[in-house]
């Protein structure tokens, strides 16, 4: 069953066969019908979260909030030494294997803008990539799994993460110890994120391999000499420079790397001078750096930095060129991202569930535990009602919005999928 789509509703191609969903359907699925009756709490959860954003690694009051909704589920929970994470066990009923379900916390730099009655207090703040429906999802997993423990032939690890955006968090918890929190390593690993965009509401979407880029901060400082505007020629001016090597750079991918294994470069910051007739010293500009595999990345790097110290070298200029290598490939174990595909078809639907075709430019460090463990992360339509997916303001926007009503969905499939791998193990019986 289905909504009718809006009129207007240009799909990329491979969601051109759905039809505006309505998750609210009911299902077969017990864990679902659970997560249901869990919908007004996790809503509670995340609107609160999102009230009250905090950045990076340091995430005292979400802490506080996460460590409140699982008290009493009767978890090992553990928190972070360099950072505000918790970490909470659940111990199943039998020996067995050790599954990991991840959420991030922390939220971003950005002024929200909204009109809903839960728009964050912490000014300049915002959970504009979705985060806080992470927590709330994950929260909602473990009430799910903790109600189920006599089910389960092995053990559960809750990773709340911190500091995703751009902290590095998931390295900081697996440096302290999360993949070993139950003493077994973990055998299959999980995480959802949810977009404000591009999916519509309930449609769960992955692939097999790389699914996200790898990423690296490319920041560049040109020293020139300062002087007055009116005469150029007696100073050294490191503006024109600075320009053409943020144009150079546009070039150096595309006549420098295959099309095929392509390479974004993004200047997003650059800062020179404090009046139009005054020459500064310097100019500085930044950028990001996707490329979509290991050897990729590593041959960008000395590539884009020989051109910057060319341009100067021309110029008579001085350059500093630093890198900053933040998160390696998001690559899906095959088997794992084909278990989500058939645990979301199963239990939700066959068109609640599509393959991407290509991989996102976007980065994540939960590449750091799926270089260490089997498992998926796995993309949630979150698009809230009246607006089309294909232009709702995406992630990271200040006007990216959520729908809380897929809380229910992410808790739920996270859950299955960890009671799925924890089933009892089938026992043959010997012909006689």
């Amino acid at each position: 069953p289905s909504l009718p789509r809006p009129s207007r509703f240009p799909l990329p191609p491979y969601l051109s066969r759905l039809t505006y969903l309505n998750p609210e359907v009911p299902t077969h699925m017990s864990v679902h019908e659970d997560a249901v009756e869990l919908a007004g709490e996790l809503t509670e959860l995340r609107r609160a979260l999102h009230r009250e954003p905090e950045l990076g690694l340091e995430l005292p009051r979400t802490q506080e909030k996460v460590l409140a909704a699982i008290d009493g589920l009767g978890l090992e929970i553990s928190t972070g030494k360099g950072l505000n994470s918790v970490t909470a066990v659940l111990r199943g009923n039998a020996p067995g294997p050790t599954v990991l379900v991840r959420g991030d916390m922390d939220a971003l730099p950005l002024q929200e803008q909204g009109t809903h009655d839960y728009l964050s207090r912490s000014n300049g703040v915002m959970h504009a990539c979705g985060h806080d429906l992470h927590t709330a999802i994950l929260a909602g997993a473990a009430k799910l799994l903790s109600a189920r423990r006599g089910d389960l032939h092995g053990d559960v690890v809750f990773m709340f993460q911190p500091g995703e955006e751009g902290d590095d968090g998931a390295a900081h918890m697996i440096a302290e110890g999360v993949l070993d929190a139950t003493g077994t390593p973990p055998s299959a690993a999980y995480a959802i994120h949810v977009t404000s965009g591009l999916l519509p509401r309930g449609v769960f979407a992955t692939r097999a391999g790389t699914l996200m880029a790898a990423c690296a901060d490319f920041k560049v400082t040109v020293r020139g000499r300062g002087g007055h505007g009116s005469a150029p020629y007696r100073a050294n001016d490191p503006i024109p420079a600075a320009c053409e090597m943020v144009t150079a750079l546009q070039t150096v991918v595309t006549r420098k790397f295959d099309i095929f294994d392509p390479i974004v470069v993004t200047v997003g910051y650059f800062q020179a001078g404090t009046k139009n007739n005054i020459i500064p010293d310097t100019a500085v500009f930044d950028a990001t750096i996707r490329a979509f595999s290991a050897a990729a990345l590593d041959r960008v790097l000395p590539t884009v930095k020989a051109t910057v110290e060319g341009i100067a070298k021309a110029h008579g200029l001085e350059v500093d060129a630093e890198f900053h290598s933040l998160y390696p490939v998001t690559v899906n174990d095959p088997a794992a991202a084909q278990t989500v595909g058939a645990t979301v078809r199963e239990h939700f639907g066959e068109q609640r569930f599509v393959t991407m075709p290509q991989p996102l430019a976007g980065a994540e460090d939960f590449s750091r535990v799926l270089e260490r463990v089997p498992g998926a992360m796995v993309f949630l339509g979150a698009t809230i009602e009246g607006r089309d997916p294909s232009t709702a303001p995406f992630n990271h926007a200040p006007e990216a919005a959520f729908d809380d009503r897929v809380l229910p969905d992410g808790a739920a499939l996270l859950a299955q999928l960890a009671v799925d791998r924890l089933a009892a193990p089938t026992v043959s019986t010997p012909a006689s």
